[in-house]
């Protein structure tokens, strides 16, 4: 395994330590833009700011806005004159966030007890100018990796990456991209994310027979109840012992309490390991059946990003990245998660993808939203490290 020597890695550290104090201000920067996901002028206000500083950095070729109609920006950035032959690594990452306007008035950017708080600093607004410091410490200490870098990052990822998943395969197939580096933020601990479950978004309607309740509740099928049965039933799977889990987390039914209820449907969310389980998950949705014979079970919906799977390819690159955190002085760890990310569809083209190497924090989505930052200069460095490693 060809890593980065020692001595490299603690110049390419001292490096980041150097230039800590501009990072964050860049950082603060892009979060005091507000950018929920689907606010257009958010999205446009945080990629003039990214392509700014882009310009800045000598090895940059391409900096490429993407307009998406009533959506946002997406921005490509590609730097060290990688050629289609030798290839391209892709570091993926996202602009928009889940906070709406107004939620900085409420918890405005503060620095106290070595965290930095603010409404999407940690998921992922300190990733994106992360990836920036990184272009820029290789250019300064003339440093160029094997393959060209290219940086995607999109402006939907939290609604589902409808127009942004699109982009990202584009770029992917249009060089040979060896590897992906998703920025998402890691796992407790720091640990990177070497799995991740794909998902699938269901809906279950249940038509039964109406009756009066109180005068002939025989002659009703309760619609309700069916859709009770079956949610018990989907629930069972949880416990079966696979990656398989579904959730049968919203219902709707019933027009009032003394009539048994007609109709009644539900939102299911479904997750799993590997391949093999979402043909399992669409096998047993697809063949429902009825509790009581006298009503009818209908499912819609499907899969809708694939799982990144702990392949030898993505283990190997995990080792990679553990032999520079350990040349930085620190132990990296690995986890598999439930959430799904753009490292999902990467994964499902057969690229070796490593997610999760985000800067250190807690609070995604959440009102105490943090990134800490005595991990930004050491992330910073494991990314360059790697860069240079592969």
């Amino acid at each position: 395994m060809t890593l980065i020597s020692s001595s490299l890695a603690a110049e390419i550290l001292d490096r980041f330590r150097e230039r800590q104090s501009d990072v964050e201000s860049f950082v603060r920067a892009l979060v005091e833009i507000e950018s929920p996901s689907g606010d257009v002028d958010g999205s446009r206000g945080v990629v003039a700011a990214l392509s700014a500083a882009a310009q800045t950095v000598n090895g940059v070729d391409v900096i490429e806005p993407v307009q998406v109609s009533g959506v946002g920006q997406h921005l490509v950035i590609k730097s060290f004159g990688g050629d289609g032959n030798a290839g391209q690594i892709l570091l993926v990452g996202h602009t928009d966030t889940v906070h709406s306007r107004g939620s900085l008035a409420q918890r405005p950017w503060r620095s106290e007890g070595g965290k930095i708080y603010g409404p999407g600093v940690f998921d992922m607004k300190a990733n994106c100018a992360l990836a920036l410091e990184v272009l820029r410490t290789l250019s300064e200490l003339k440093l160029k990796p094997k393959f060209g870098v290219t940086i995607v990052l999109t402006c939907d990822e939290e609604v589902g990456s409808a127009s942004g998943w699109p982009l990202i395969e584009q770029v992917a197939k249009a060089q040979n991209t060896r590897y992906a580096f998703v920025l998402e933020p890691p796992a407790p601990g720091g640990r990177v994310k070497t799995g991740r479950k794909g998902t699938g978004i269901y809906a279950i309607k249940v038509e039964g027979k109406a009756a009066h309740a109180g005068l002939e509740p025989e002659k009703g099928a309760s619609a309700i109840l069916e859709l009770a049965r079956q949610t018990e039933r989907l629930h069972s799977l949880n416990f079966a012992g696979s990656g398989i889990t579904l959730n049968v987390g919203v219902v709707h039914g019933g027009t009032r309490s003394n009539v048994v209820a007609a109709q009644a449907e539900g939102e299911i969310d479904v997750r799993f390991s590997t391949e093999a389980e979402s043909r399992e998950v669409e096998r047993i949705l697809s063949s429902l059946q009825p509790v009581d014979e006298r009503t009818k079970v209908f499912v819609s919906g499907g899969i809708n990003r694939p799982p990144l799977e702990r392949t030898a390819a993505v283990i190997e690159l995990f080792e990679k990245a553990r032999g520079v955190a350990a040349h930085l002085g620190f132990e990296l760890g690995e986890a598999q998660v439930g959430g799904a990310s753009d490292g999902n569809f990467l994964a499902a083209l057969g690229i070796p993808v490593l997610d999760g190497l985000g800067i250190c924090g807690d609070g995604a989505h959440a009102v105490h939203e943090h990134i800490e930052v005595n991990d930004i200069a050491r992330r910073g460095a494991l990314i360059t490290g790697l860069l240079l490693s592969v």
